[in-house]
C-alpha cells in the first residue's frame, strides 16, 4: 500500500503494474507486449479499462497499424484498431479540426468491423457509443432510439443495450452514454443526465461503478457554474449531495474489489466527500487511492491548469487530519 501522503501523480494505468509496463512499451513503438497482456486479460472490466488506456497512448502512434498489418487476422489487434480510431475521432472533434467527419466515419467503420469479429465483446459497442456525440444533429437512426423512460431523449439506447447484453453494467459504456446525455445539454442543468444516472445507479448490482455516475453530473454542474465562486461550495453539502456521495461510498466502494476500482471513481468519490465536509469517509478513498491523482474533478476547483494537484493536496491533507493520519508529503 502506497502512503497516503505520497507524491500525487498522473499515471493512466493507476495499479495495475503489468499495464503500465506495456505503456511503456507502446511508447517506443513496440507492439508485442501489449498483445501479451491482452491475451491474460479475461475480465470484461479489465478488458474494457485496459483497451481503453492503450488506445490513448497508441493514438498518436502507428503501433496497432503495425500489430495489425504483421497480424490480420487478430482479434485482439482488430478491437485496438477500433479503439484507436476512435480516440482519434473523438479528439479531433474536441479540436474542431476540419478531418473530423472523415475520421468519425472511419471509426464507425472499425467499430463495426471489430463488433463483427469480436461478437461476444461489448467494446466495440462501447465504441459506437462514445461517436454518438459527434453526431450532434442525431442524424444517424443509431442516434435517436427510443428511449427506456419518457423522461430520458432519444439517444443510442440500442447500442448501449448491446454492450450490456455482452457485459451487463459495463461502466464505461454506461459513461459513454451519460457523455452523450452531458453533450446534447451543453449550457443547461443536465435534468436528462441526472435522471439517467439515478437510473443506471438505482439498477446496478452492490459493487457497481455506476453507483458513482451521479457524483460526475453533480462535479460536471459545478464545473458548468464557474465551479471557482467560493458560495457554490454549497453545492456539496446539500442533502441530496451527501446523499449521492454517501451512497456511492456503501453500495460501491464499500463492495468493489480493491483492484477493480477506477482511479477515476475513486477522485470523484474522495472529492464529494470531501466537498460533504465527511473528512473521515474520504480519508478512506485517499488511503485507497494513494498517489494517483487524475486532474477531473480537482481542476473544476482552480484558475491554474496546473492546480489539480494542489487541490488534491490540501483535501487529502484536510481529510487525513481527521482521523490523524499523514496527509501531506512531498
Amino acid at each position: 500500500m502506497t502512503r497516503p501522503g505520497a507524491r500525487p501523480v498522473f499515471d493512466p494505468a493507476g495499479r495495475d503494474d503489468a499495464l503500465r509496463t506495456v505503456l511503456q512499451d507502446l511508447r517506443t513503438g513496440r507492439w508485442m507486449a501489449m498483445r501479451a497482456l491482452l491475451a491474460d486479460t479475461t475480465a470484461w472490466w479489465q478488458w474494457t479499462r485496459r483497451t481503453q488506456v492503450l488506445a490513448a497512448a497508441a493514438a498518436g502512434t502507428d503501433v496497432v497499424r503495425a500489430w495489425l498489418a504483421e497480424e490480420p487476422s487478430s482479434v485482439p489487434a482488430t478491437v485496438m484498431h477500433a479503439r484507436v480510431a476512435v480516440e482519434r475521432a473523438l479528439r479531433a472533434h474536441r479540436d474542431g479540426h476540419r478531418r473530423t467527419h472523415e475520421l468519425w466515419v472511419e471509426a464507425w467503420d472499425a467499430s463495426d468491423t471489430a463488433a463483427r469479429a469480436a461478437p461476444l465483446d461489448p467494446v466495440p459497442w462501447v465504441c459506437l457509443i462514445a461517436l454518438a456525440p459527434i453526431d450532434r444533429e442525431q442524424s444517424w437512426a443509431e442516434h435517436r432510439a427510443p428511449p427506456p423512460e419518457p423522461a430520458l431523449p432519444p439517444g443510442p439506447w440500442g447500442l448501449l443495450a448491446e454492450a450490456d447484453k455482452r457485459d451487463p453494467h459495463n461502466r464505461e459504456a454506461h459513461h459513454r452514454m451519460l457523455q452523450f446525455l452531458c453533450a446534447r445539454s451543453p449550457s443547461g442543468r443536465l435534468t436528462e443526465a441526472a435522471a439517467y444516472a439515478h437510473r443506471a445507479a438505482g439498477s446496478a448490482p452492490l459493487g457497481s461503478a455506476l453507483h458513482a455516475l451521479p457524483l460526475y453530473v453533480r462535479a460536471e454542474r459545478y464545473r458548468r457554474g464557474a465551479g471557482r465562486d467560493a458560495a457554490l461550495d454549497l453545492h456539496w453539502v446539500a442533502e441530496d449531495a451527501t446523499r449521492e456521495a454517501g451512497h456511492a461510498l456503501y453500495a460501491w466502494f464499500g463492495h468493489c474489489p480493491a483492484a477493480e476500482r477506477s482511479p477515476l471513481d475513486l477522485n470523484h468519490l474522495a472529492h464529494a466527500l470531501w466537498g460533504a465536509q465527511r473528512f473521515p469517509d474520504a480519508a478512506r478513498v485517499f488511503a485507497a487511492l494513494g498517489p494517483y491523482c487524475t486532474p477531473a474533478p480537482w481542476s473544476y476547483r482552480t484558475p491554474d491548469p496546473n492546480g489539480a494537484v494542489e487541490v488534491f493536496r490540501h483535501a487529502r491533507a484536510r481529510s487525513m487530519a481527521a482521523t490523524g493520519g499523514p496527509g501531506t508529503g512531498n
